[in-house]
Protein backbone atom coordinates (compact mmCIF):
# COMPACT_ATOMS: atom_id res chain seq x y z
CA UNK A 1 0.00 0.00 0.00
CA UNK A 2 2.73 2.47 0.95
CA UNK A 3 4.63 1.72 -2.25
CA UNK A 4 1.56 2.51 -4.30
CA UNK A 5 1.11 5.81 -2.51
CA UNK A 6 4.79 6.70 -2.92
CA UNK A 7 4.66 5.94 -6.66
CA UNK A 8 1.55 8.08 -7.00
CA UNK A 9 3.24 10.96 -5.16
CA UNK A 10 6.33 10.70 -7.36
CA UNK A 11 4.17 10.82 -10.49
CA UNK A 12 2.29 13.84 -9.12
CA UNK A 13 5.58 15.64 -8.47
CA UNK A 14 6.72 14.90 -12.03
CA UNK A 15 3.53 16.39 -13.45
CA UNK A 16 3.63 19.47 -11.20
CA UNK A 17 7.34 20.22 -11.73
CA UNK A 18 7.74 19.11 -15.36
CA UNK A 19 10.54 16.69 -14.45
CA UNK A 20 11.44 13.02 -14.78
CA UNK A 21 12.28 11.16 -11.57
CA UNK A 22 14.61 8.34 -12.59
CA UNK A 23 15.65 7.16 -9.14
CA UNK A 24 13.80 7.07 -5.81
CA UNK A 25 14.71 5.27 -2.60
CA UNK A 26 14.16 5.11 1.13
CA UNK A 27 16.64 6.96 3.35
CA UNK A 28 17.10 7.50 7.07
CA UNK A 29 16.19 5.02 9.77
CA UNK A 30 14.17 2.70 7.50
CA UNK A 31 17.08 2.38 5.07
CA UNK A 32 19.57 2.01 7.91
CA UNK A 33 17.51 -0.83 9.34
CA UNK A 34 16.27 0.52 12.64
CA UNK A 35 12.83 2.10 12.10
CA UNK A 36 10.35 2.36 14.92
CA UNK A 37 6.65 1.72 14.53
CA UNK A 38 5.93 5.40 13.80
CA UNK A 39 8.99 6.24 11.68
CA UNK A 40 8.38 8.49 8.68
CA UNK A 41 8.98 7.20 5.18
CA UNK A 42 11.88 9.39 4.03
CA UNK A 43 11.77 9.14 0.23
CA UNK A 44 14.67 10.71 -1.64
CA UNK A 45 14.91 10.99 -5.40
CA UNK A 46 16.99 12.20 -8.35
CA UNK A 47 15.43 13.91 -11.32
CA UNK A 48 16.03 15.71 -14.60
CA UNK A 49 14.34 18.63 -16.33
CA UNK A 50 13.99 18.61 -20.14
CA UNK A 51 17.16 19.62 -21.99
CA UNK A 52 15.96 23.16 -22.76
CA UNK A 53 15.65 23.91 -19.05
CA UNK A 54 19.43 23.66 -18.74
CA UNK A 55 20.14 25.67 -21.92
CA UNK A 56 19.53 29.05 -20.36
CA UNK A 57 21.67 31.94 -19.20
CA UNK A 58 20.25 31.79 -15.66
CA UNK A 59 20.48 28.06 -15.04
CA UNK A 60 22.72 28.64 -12.01
CA UNK A 61 19.94 30.63 -10.35
CA UNK A 62 17.30 28.00 -10.89
CA UNK A 63 16.20 25.87 -7.97
CA UNK A 64 17.81 22.42 -8.01
CA UNK A 65 15.85 20.86 -5.14
CA UNK A 66 12.24 19.64 -4.97
CA UNK A 67 10.72 19.28 -1.51
CA UNK A 68 7.28 18.40 -0.24
CA UNK A 69 6.12 19.00 3.36
CA UNK A 70 5.79 15.94 5.56
CA UNK A 71 2.26 14.62 5.20
CA UNK A 72 0.97 11.67 7.22
CA UNK A 73 4.49 10.27 7.83
CA UNK A 74 5.56 10.66 4.19
CA UNK A 75 8.53 12.95 3.53
CA UNK A 76 9.65 13.41 -0.08
CA UNK A 77 12.54 15.47 -1.43
CA UNK A 78 14.97 15.21 -4.31
CA UNK A 79 17.92 16.73 -6.13
CA UNK A 80 18.39 17.71 -9.73
CA UNK A 81 21.05 15.49 -11.34
CA UNK A 82 23.42 18.45 -11.85
CA UNK A 83 23.42 19.06 -8.11
CA UNK A 84 23.80 15.34 -7.37
CA UNK A 85 26.79 15.00 -9.70
CA UNK A 86 28.53 18.00 -8.15
CA UNK A 87 28.02 16.40 -4.74
CA UNK A 88 29.23 13.04 -6.05
CA UNK A 89 32.44 14.74 -7.15
CA UNK A 90 32.93 15.96 -3.56
CA UNK A 91 32.30 12.52 -2.07
CA UNK A 92 28.95 13.39 -0.50
CA UNK A 93 28.08 10.66 2.05
CA UNK A 94 24.27 11.12 2.04
CA UNK A 95 24.21 10.66 -1.75
CA UNK A 96 26.25 7.47 -1.36
CA UNK A 97 23.67 6.24 1.15
CA UNK A 98 20.81 6.99 -1.27
CA UNK A 99 22.51 5.04 -4.04
CA UNK A 100 23.16 2.17 -1.64
CA UNK A 101 19.68 2.09 -0.15
CA UNK A 102 18.21 -1.42 0.26
CA UNK A 103 14.73 -0.04 -0.55
CA UNK A 104 14.41 1.32 -4.07
CA UNK A 105 11.04 2.63 -5.22
CA UNK A 106 12.07 3.58 -8.74
CA UNK A 107 15.15 3.04 -10.89
CA UNK A 108 14.85 3.97 -14.54
CA UNK A 109 17.76 4.07 -17.01
CA UNK A 110 21.34 2.98 -16.37
CA UNK A 111 22.27 6.29 -14.71
CA UNK A 112 22.01 5.17 -11.05
CA UNK A 113 24.25 2.17 -11.83
CA UNK A 114 26.76 4.46 -13.55
CA UNK A 115 26.71 6.77 -10.53
CA UNK A 116 27.39 3.83 -8.20
CA UNK A 117 30.32 2.76 -10.38
CA UNK A 118 31.70 6.31 -10.42
CA UNK A 119 31.31 6.54 -6.66
CA UNK A 120 33.22 3.30 -6.15
CA UNK A 121 36.09 4.62 -8.28
CA UNK A 122 36.19 8.11 -6.80
CA UNK A 123 34.80 7.70 -3.29
CA UNK A 124 36.29 10.30 -0.96
CA UNK A 125 37.10 8.62 2.38
CA UNK A 126 38.18 11.97 3.83
CA UNK A 127 34.84 13.67 3.12
CA UNK A 128 32.94 10.68 4.52
CA UNK A 129 35.14 10.51 7.62
CA UNK A 130 34.43 14.09 8.59
CA UNK A 131 30.73 13.76 7.78
CA UNK A 132 30.35 10.74 10.07
CA UNK A 133 32.57 12.17 12.79
CA UNK A 134 30.50 15.36 12.98
CA UNK A 135 27.32 13.28 13.11
CA UNK A 136 28.63 11.11 15.95
CA UNK A 137 29.99 14.02 17.95
CA UNK A 138 26.80 16.07 17.60
CA UNK A 139 24.42 13.29 18.64
CA UNK A 140 26.67 12.27 21.52
CA UNK A 141 26.90 15.85 22.80
CA UNK A 142 23.14 16.47 22.56
CA UNK A 143 21.69 13.15 23.72
CA UNK A 144 24.14 10.73 25.37
CA UNK A 145 25.98 12.55 28.16
CA UNK A 146 25.28 11.78 31.79
CA UNK A 147 23.71 8.83 33.64
CA UNK A 148 20.34 9.25 31.85
CA UNK A 149 20.37 9.29 28.04
CA UNK A 150 18.11 9.21 24.99
CA UNK A 151 18.35 5.50 24.29
CA UNK A 152 17.42 5.51 20.60
CA UNK A 153 20.19 8.02 19.92
CA UNK A 154 22.73 5.31 20.67
CA UNK A 155 22.03 4.01 17.16
CA UNK A 156 22.61 7.45 15.65
CA UNK A 157 26.08 7.55 17.19
CA UNK A 158 26.99 3.92 16.73
CA UNK A 159 26.28 3.94 13.02
CA UNK A 160 28.64 6.83 12.13
CA UNK A 161 31.36 5.48 14.43
CA UNK A 162 31.21 2.07 12.76
CA UNK A 163 31.16 3.82 9.37
CA UNK A 164 34.45 5.48 10.30
CA UNK A 165 35.93 2.11 11.24
CA UNK A 166 34.77 0.76 7.87
CA UNK A 167 36.64 3.58 6.11
CA UNK A 168 39.74 3.19 8.28
CA UNK A 169 39.92 -0.49 7.34
CA UNK A 170 39.83 0.41 3.65
CA UNK A 171 36.59 -1.45 2.93
CA UNK A 172 35.31 1.04 0.35
CA UNK A 173 31.99 2.85 0.20
CA UNK A 174 30.19 2.66 3.55
CA UNK A 175 27.12 0.40 3.31
CA UNK A 176 23.77 2.00 4.06
CA UNK A 177 22.49 -0.82 6.26
CA UNK A 178 23.56 -0.66 9.90
CA UNK A 179 23.41 -4.43 10.37
CA UNK A 180 26.15 -4.91 7.77
CA UNK A 181 28.43 -2.65 9.81
CA UNK A 182 27.62 -4.47 13.05
CA UNK A 183 28.14 -7.94 11.58
CA UNK A 184 31.45 -7.01 9.96
CA UNK A 185 33.00 -4.78 12.60
CA UNK A 186 31.70 -5.48 16.11
CA UNK A 187 33.93 -8.13 17.65
CA UNK A 188 32.97 -7.81 21.32
CA UNK A 189 30.18 -10.29 22.16
CA UNK A 190 28.93 -8.08 25.02
CA UNK A 191 28.74 -4.99 22.82
CA UNK A 192 27.05 -6.88 19.98
CA UNK A 193 24.47 -8.36 22.36
CA UNK A 194 23.57 -4.90 23.68
CA UNK A 195 23.32 -3.47 20.15
CA UNK A 196 21.14 -6.37 19.01
CA UNK A 197 18.84 -5.91 22.01
CA UNK A 198 18.53 -2.19 21.29
CA UNK A 199 17.75 -2.83 17.62
CA UNK A 200 15.14 -5.44 18.50
CA UNK A 201 13.43 -3.15 20.97
CA UNK A 202 13.26 -0.30 18.48
CA UNK A 203 11.92 -2.51 15.70
CA UNK A 204 9.24 -3.84 18.04
CA UNK A 205 7.99 -0.34 18.72
CA UNK A 206 9.49 0.40 22.13
CA UNK A 207 9.55 4.11 22.94
CA UNK A 208 13.30 4.16 23.69
CA UNK A 209 13.09 7.64 25.12
CA UNK A 210 15.14 8.58 28.18
CA UNK A 211 16.63 5.86 30.34
CA UNK A 212 19.76 4.76 32.20
CA UNK A 213 22.88 4.55 30.07
CA UNK A 214 23.89 1.18 28.64
CA UNK A 215 27.40 0.75 29.94
CA UNK A 216 28.91 -1.43 27.18
CA UNK A 217 27.64 0.89 24.42
CA UNK A 218 28.55 4.10 26.25
CA UNK A 219 32.08 2.91 26.92
CA UNK A 220 32.57 1.95 23.28
CA UNK A 221 31.29 5.33 22.07
CA UNK A 222 33.36 7.35 24.51
CA UNK A 223 36.53 5.36 23.74
CA UNK A 224 36.04 5.81 20.00
CA UNK A 225 35.30 9.53 20.23
CA UNK A 226 38.40 10.06 22.38
CA UNK A 227 40.50 8.10 19.89
CA UNK A 228 39.17 10.00 16.90
CA UNK A 229 39.47 13.42 18.54
CA UNK A 230 43.24 13.16 18.48
CA UNK A 231 43.70 11.31 15.21
CA UNK A 232 44.90 13.18 12.12
CA UNK A 233 43.34 12.00 8.88
CA UNK A 234 46.07 12.23 6.29
CA UNK A 235 46.59 11.74 2.58
CA UNK A 236 45.97 8.00 2.84
CA UNK A 237 42.26 8.85 2.97
CA UNK A 238 42.35 10.86 -0.23
CA UNK A 239 41.06 9.70 -3.58
CA UNK A 240 41.40 11.13 -7.10
CA UNK A 241 38.66 13.67 -7.71
CA UNK A 242 36.39 12.80 -10.58
CA UNK A 243 37.07 15.14 -13.47
CA UNK A 244 34.32 17.42 -14.74
CA UNK A 245 34.56 15.94 -18.24
CA UNK A 246 33.53 12.52 -16.93
CA UNK A 247 30.60 14.00 -15.03
CA UNK A 248 29.54 16.04 -18.05
CA UNK A 249 29.45 12.90 -20.18
CA UNK A 250 27.33 11.14 -17.58
CA UNK A 251 24.95 14.11 -17.40
CA UNK A 252 24.49 14.28 -21.18
CA UNK A 253 23.92 10.53 -21.37
CA UNK A 254 21.32 10.84 -18.63
CA UNK A 255 19.40 13.52 -20.54
CA UNK A 256 19.24 11.28 -23.58
CA UNK A 257 18.28 8.11 -21.71
CA UNK A 258 15.74 9.54 -19.29
CA UNK A 259 13.82 11.65 -21.79
CA UNK A 260 13.80 8.98 -24.51
CA UNK A 261 12.02 6.46 -22.31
Amino acid sequence: MIRGRIEAELSAIEAAEGIRIFYACESGSRAWGFPSADSDYDVRFLYLHPTDWYLSINVERKRDVVERPIDDRLDLSGWDLRKALRLLQKGNAPLAEWLGSPTIYREHSSIPAQMRAALADHYSPMAALYHYLRMAQGNFRDYLKGPTVWLKKYLYVLRPLLAIQWIEQGLGVVPTEFQTLVDRLVVSPDLKAEIDALLQAKREGAELDRGPRIEAISQFIETELDRLAGKPFGHEYGKPIMMADELNRLFRAALQQVWQE
